[in-house]
Parts: C-alpha cells; structure tokens; sequence
C-alpha cells in the first residue's frame, strides 16, 4: 500500500511540470502584447516607458526560458506575482476566495454522497419498481435542471415564503464569515448554494451508483453468495457496494474538482466572490498573470483530487496495489 501511495505521489510531480509547461505556453500564444491589451484597452494610446514597465514588472521583457523558469520557481514558493488589476499580491488575492469555494465544494460534495449512493443502491435493488421510476426521475431533473436555475427558484422561494410568514423578506448576507466565526452567518449564505449544486452533483452520482451496482449485482460471485445463504444485506454491503465505487469515486472526485473552479454563474447569482468570479474577472480585466496563476491553482486541485481518488482505488479494491 505504501509503495502504491509513493508512486501515486511521484506522479503529481511529471504532472505539475507538464500542465506548467502548457499552461505557459499556450497563455503566451495569446496574439498581441499583454501589457499594450491591459494599459491602452480599446483606442487608447500608452507611451513606450509606460510599455517597458509593464513588462519589467510582469518580467516579460526576459527570454522566454528565464519567463519560465520564474514562473516555476515562483509556483514551487507560492509566490504567484503581482496581481496587474488590484496591485495585490496574487496568492492573497486566491487566499480571500479559497476558502470560500472550498467550503461550497465540500459542502456540495457531502450532500451528493448522503443523497447518491443511498438513493442508487435503493434504485439498483429495487428495479424496475415505483421506487426505481421515482429515484431515477429524481436523478434525471437533477442533471437537466441548471444549478443556477435551481438557485434563483431557492432564492425566489425563500423571499416569499419569510415575506408571507413574518412580513420580512429574507437576504442572504453578502460578507463571507468563516464557519468557526460566525456559523449562522456562514451556513446562511453557503447552504443554499452549496445544496443547488449538490442537487447536480448527487444526479449524476446516483445514476452512476445504480448503473455500477446493477452491473455487480450480475456477477458470478454475488449468485454464489446468494447460494451459500448470505443475508441480501451483507452481499449488498459487503460484496457488491464495495466493488461498484470505484467508477461513482471517480465522478465524485471530478466533480468536486470542477466545483472549485466552475461555479461562474452559480457564484454570480448567489452573490459570491469565489474562484470561478475571480476567473472571470482577471480575464475581463486582461489580468495576464493573476489569469495563469488561477489556471495552475485549478489544476493542482485536479492533480490532487486525483490523488485521492487513486488511494480509495486501493482500499476499495486490494487488487489495484498489487497490480
């Protein structure tokens, strides 16, 4: 298992390096000059000294060898720049934000485990039956229905619903609070998103989960469990649950990687000032270095999510270590 582990982490490194090295590459293909995009905008005029600084400051005036080898030693010490939009720097700039989609991402993530796999093995056991009609009904609004939809109808619902009982609308608050500050602040404005995305997230989870698990349920081993008497509980728990969460893993751990960075338009119609906001505006403020720096954060989340699901891989199924 160790060994397993240790080479899972040797990985990460290649890994880095190459998104590094294409997540440099492909934002210095961008046509034109980054420095004359952000000063001068749409018709504007910037002298040639004003040029110069801007590109000593975001050291583009280097080779593109040295470019890169600062880019990477500046990832390695989490010193990410300057940010050319707020003039902060970068990393306290994701600081503010992380925590914030972090807490969403998780929060959504719990709610689609305790909502998915439950609802897929009832779904998976009990096929072709109401209840099955009726959980794969449920799984199957949850993927068409956007969860930015779903949010402005949460939205909608709760202003009526405390404007008729106590004659005051209710507002989620617009300062973020961490959780071991204020809770009640907290969980008032990060419940609701987190359940409107959780509701997406646990869709896909639980057709996911009745589909693997149906498939289990057909193996040669479950018919001789079933033979030798074994209660359906323990073969369901036991034997074939275990051996159909590999492929629900995989999707669950993508998902929340996604939901780090991929919130856009459920951040804007919650109110929220998380990484996906922050993504949309470096690229409309032209923000060139605090945009590159935003892009390799996403995807360390991946690389790491990854990770993580590789370990489960071995505690779920013995046979991926020895392999």
């Amino acid at each position: 298992m160790y060994q397993y582990i240790i080479k899972r982490l040797l990985l990460v490194i290649p890994t880095l390096f190459g998104a590094a090295v294409l997540v440099f590459l492909l934002l210095r293909l961008i046509p034109g000059d980054i420095c004359d995009m952000r000063l001068a905008g749409e018709g504007g005029l910037v002298d040639e000294e004003t040029l110069n600084t801007c590109r000593a400051i975001m050291g583009i005036d280097k080779s593109l060898w040295l470019q890169f080898v600062d880019f990477i030693w500046g990832f390695i010490r989490f010193d990410l720049g300057i940010s050319m939009w707020t003039g902060q720097p970068i990393s306290y700039e994701i600081g503010l934000r992380f925590h914030l989609s972090l807490q969403v991402a998780i929060m959504a993530t719990l709610s689609a485990i305790v909502i998915s796999i439950p609802l897929g093995t009832i779904s998976a056991i009990k096929q072709n039956t109401w209840i099955d009609y009726f959980v794969r009904a449920f799984s199957i609004a949850g993927i068409a229905i956007p969860s930015f939809w779903l949010g402005i109808i949460i939205i909608l619902g709760l202003l009526i619903t405390t404007q008729y009982f106590s004659g005051t609308p209710w507002m989620p608050p617009i300062q973020f609070k961490p959780i071991w500050e204020d809770p009640m602040h907290n969980l008032s404005q990060l419940l609701w998103p987190a359940i409107a995305t959780g509701y997406r997230y646990s869709a896909v989870a639980t057709r996911m989960t009745r589909s693997t698990l149906l498939e289990v349920l057909r193996e040669d081993y479950v018919r001789t469990a079933r033979a030798k008497g074994l209660l359906e509980k323990v073969i369901i728990n036991r034997h074939a649950l275990k051996n159909a969460m590999l492929p629900v893993v995989t999707v669950i751990g993508i998902e929340f990687a996604f939901l780090m960075g991929g919130l856009v338009v459920t951040e804007q119609v919650f109110n929220l000032n998380g990484l996906g906001k922050l993504f949309v505006e470096a690229v409309d403020h032209h923000d060139f270095t605090l945009t590159q720096a935003l892009v390799m954060v996403v995807v360390t989340i991946f690389v790491f999510t990854n990770l993580i699901v590789d370990i489960f891989y071995a505690w779920l199924d013995p046979r991926i270590r020895y392999s």
